[in-house]
């Protein structure tokens, strides 16, 4: 995009520029803060030229849009990514450089963007990236979160949740759109007339309503001029103060319709553990689906006079159940906006409408009591009754005398109302997200959906973008493979394969245990900074980075750290290359045992790190509010990737895949998008262990199993167990993990033991984890694997998903930007 030589002139110049005119300062003066946003408004004088002439493209060709919809978007930083997708890293980093300004101190002054927790708002950062490098016209739909879910400190072990003002400097790349908000309606009550034609008119009254105002940031394809939109919407009252209620005294009802909009948008996934928490979540997914809907359908009514064709501009594809409303609200629009019979508005609906499940896991699968959202949203309730009575018949008609299908498969049933039931029913595609986890939704979770709507399903298994994590986050290797087989894979990851060749080269086996072990001092110097602890960069990096929930078994790697402790403390002398263990993990706010489990690993790390008699070889960390930009960092640096989940509970898992992408070696369990990494790259190059997902599913299917057996018969898993309980580890609180051992073993609770089947899979688990140390003690080996991984990695590139999606359910055109 920078020309070497003039145009990097005219760069400096404008960033200079840029730092008079905001900050009425010269280069030399201006902070580093300053500097940053400095160059991001130079940047984006780039991108809003590119933006300009990629609408412009639309409004020629008037192609089909996916909108995608989801309450996520972990975008991480923004500036490192549009340089690299504006082909100008090199030449931006030169420039800074000779104005004195190391560009890796102005990366470090942005914040990640909070918009997202983990890896469904990380997929839809990904699959955004690919759909402009690709060319695919497209809009990611969200909420703009003041203060994310939280930003993670962690206190004398505990996880603490502390606001995350990501945006307390502003976002530089951001467009606020004043003139394209909406209004979004809640509460009040729902009006019958008819019309002078007879027509049945539904009108709702007595509501509550905030403005919707749409952010756009820039996504930009890599390389190709292509800019598309991620639409991030704020709240703000429609009266931002009522004089007339203060007058009166009621100083409440004068900023009421403020509060009411600030709540909105104050965090993602408020703790529904309670009955306000639960309104709150549910208005958020309303009011982003609802502002997203009008601007679909106000965008199509541009250009088109026809509402039934609708679909043939747009497809909505709901990024798992929370955006699954929209179907309701699209019918709400059609029927009472835009005069639709109820047949009309169906059909246009259901073929619209796509929706991607991303779990099997029941919490996962929104349920709405009707209490709740018949009062606040009344008529889009009305809509799923409708729907909900239509789709029973439907039902009836096909099992006659069935009513467990009835049961199974009803929208609205036993007081609640079943978000996936209805992104079922709507859709024209329902779709999981890696070849087992599909089965498993259509084998069990799903099954009376599939037997009866067979068409609808498929799998389209996650991917990732390598320009984020491989060009970006680790570009001393990015460029190492660049240098051996060329560019073309950082938009066409198939063709990394090409470095297969270089597996069993000697000479590139060291070039790359080389750039692994910089990688490792950077993470060890970061890990230094900020956990004070010292950990030995030629140790086995053993990372587990991802949300803490059970079904991930963090408990289970922190267990064997344990048990590892234990063997080296009882003998001494034994043979262990040392190992780092790295954790880096969120917990939900309300979820006490995550959170305990979290403590666990800290007081677990305090012992083991500070007891001289083992000599180092084994430290513990764990990594204080984990996020992209960490990420990309630990990603580059491990040597063993932790997918450990219980088998059959994971749908996919992305982190497999990025680890994979920078050389890690997986250990981890027959789950998810594992089993096709084991199938690209072989299971003699990864850790394999663990139950089945058929096993796992046949034990809970009886009832689960006797972990007091295991207990009572190992002696090794004993000791470990009975440590959470006698103080070993928490001598201030013996009782203090007392909840993780009755989880694993209280079988007189109602709760059954050890749901996640951790000891079950403990001693599998441990000699996967002998078979790693032998691996990694025979370097040329070790590399030979990592080469390996890496060059396997092509299938999990997010663009093969989005051609996917493309070409099986969104039906979209390419377009192309012309060079000017």
């Amino acid at each position: 995009m920078y020309n070497e030589q003039f145009e990097k002139e005219r760069f400096k110049e404008s960033v200079k520029d840029s730092v008079k005119k905001l900050f009425r300062k010269t280069i030399d003066e201006a902070s580093s803060l300053q500097v940053f946003q400095a160059v991001c408004y130079a940047v984006k004088g780039v991108i809003i030229d590119n933006w300009v002439e990629t609408h412009k493209r639309f409004e020629e060709e008037d192609p089909k849009f996916v909108y995608y919809l989801s309450m996520e978007f972990l975008m991480g930083r923004a500036l490192g990514n549009n340089l690299v997708n504006l082909r100008a890293y090199t030449e931006v980093r030169d420039a800074l450089e000779e104005l004195g300004i190391d560009i890796n101190v102005v990366e470090d002054m942005e914040r990640d963007a909070a918009l997202g927790n983990g890896g469904l708002g990380r997929l839809a950062a990904c699959f955004l990236d690919s759909l402009a490098t690709l060319g695919y016209p497209a809009y990611g739909c969200g909420i703009r979160y003041h203060f994310g879910m939280f930003k993670q400190k962690i206190e004398n072990g505990f996880q603490v949740e502390v606001p995350d003002y990501w945006l307390e400097h502003g976002n530089p790349f951001e467009l606020k759109m004043v003139e394209r908000a909406k209004i979004v309606k809640f509460g009040g009550y729902v009006r019958i007339e008819s019309d002078a034609s007879g027509r049945t008119r539904f009108i709702q009254e007595g509501y509550q309503s905030v403005r919707a105002v749409p952010y756009d940031m820039p996504i930009i394809g890599y390389g190709n001029g292509f800019v598309n939109t991620l639409r991030i919407w704020d709240a703000e009252p429609v009266t931002v103060f009522q004089l007339d209620s203060f007058d009166k005294g009621d100083y409440q009802k004068a900023v009421e319709q403020e509060n009411l909009a600030r709540n909105i948008c104050e965090v993602l996934y408020p703790n529904d553990n309670h009955y306000a928490g639960k309104e709150l979540r549910l208005k958020q997914q309303y009011f982003f689906i609802s502002a997203s809907v009008q601007t679909a359908i106000e965008k199509y009514k541009s250009k088109h006079s026809d509402i039934k064709k609708f679909y043939e501009k747009a497809t909505f594809q709901l990024n798992d159940t929370h955006p699954t409303v929209a179907v309701a609200e699209l019918m709400r629009i059609l029927m009472d906006e835009e005069a639709l019979s109820w047949e009309e508005a169906w059909e246009v609906t259901t073929k619209t409408c796509a929706y991607t499940n991303h779990t099997i896991m029941s919490e996962a699968l929104e349920k709405w009591p009707i209490e709740l959202f018949s009062r606040l949203l009344p008529r889009i309730y009305q809509i799923v009754e409708e729907i909900n009575r239509r789709f029973i018949l439907e039902i009836q008609m096909r099992y006659p005398n069935q009513a467990n299908k009835v049961k199974n498969m009803a929208i609205i049933y036993d007081g609640q109302v079943n978000m996936a039931h209805l992104a079922i029913a709507a859709s024209y595609s329902v779709n999981g997200v890696a070849k087992l986890h599909t089965e498993i939704l259509k084998r069990q979770t799903l099954r009376d959906f599939y037997e009866m709507m067979p068409s609808k399903f498929n799998n389209k298994t996650n991917g990732i973008t390598q320009r984020r994590f491989l060009l970006h986050g680790n570009y001393i290797l990015a460029d190492w493979v660049s240098e051996h087989i060329g560019k073309e894979w950082i938009t066409d990851l198939k063709q990394i394969h090409k470095m297969a060749l270089y597996a069993d080269d000697e000479k590139a086996q060291q070039e790359f245990m080389n750039i692994k072990y910089k990688n490792k001092v950077r993470l060890a110097k970061f890990i230094k900074e900020h956990n004070h602890i010292e950990i030995d960069p030629r140790s086995i990096f053993d990372v587990q980075v991802k949300r803490l929930h059970e079904y991930k078994r963090q408990l289970l790697n922190i267990l064997h750290v344990m048990y590892l402790y234990n063997q080296i403390k009882e003998n001494p002398d034994m043979e262990f290359y040392p190992r780092t263990f790295i954790f880096g993990a969120k917990a939900a706010a309300g979820y006490q045992r995550a959170k305990l489990t979290i403590k666990l690993i800290n007081a677990v790390a305090d012992v083991i790190n500070n007891d001289p008699s083992i000599h180092n070889k084994i430290k513990v960390v764990f990594i204080e509010d984990y996020r992209v930009s960490i990420a990309e960092w630990i990603f580059a640096a491990a040597d063993v990737s932790e997918q450990i989940s219980t088998a059959s509970k994971e749908a996919s898992g992305t982190g497999n895949m990025k680890f994979m992408l920078n050389g890690a070696l997986t250990l981890g369990t027959m789950d998810g998008a594992n089993i096709e990494i084991v199938e690209e790259v072989g299971e003699e190059h990864a850790f394999i262990f663990g139950l089945s997902s058929d096993e796992v599913i046949r034990y809970e299917l009886e009832g689960g199993y006797q972990p007091m057996d295991i207990f009572n018969q190992d002696q090794d898993i004993r000791k470990v167990l009975m440590q959470l309980i006698n103080g070993f580890y928490a001598p201030e609180n013996p009782e203090l993990f007392r909840e993780i051992y009755d989880s694993l073993l209280n079988t007189n609770s109602s709760e059954r033991a050890d749901t996640y089947f951790i000891l079950k899979d403990f001693h599998s688990y441990a000699k996967a984890q002998q078979r790693v140390m032998a691996a990694y003690m025979d370097e040329k080996k070790w590399a030979k694997s990592a080469i390996l991984n890496m060059s396997c990695a092509g299938k999990f590139s997010s663009d093969r998903t989005i051609e996917e999606y493309v070409n099986d359910i969104w039906k979209l055109d390419k377009v192309v930007i012309k060079s000017k």
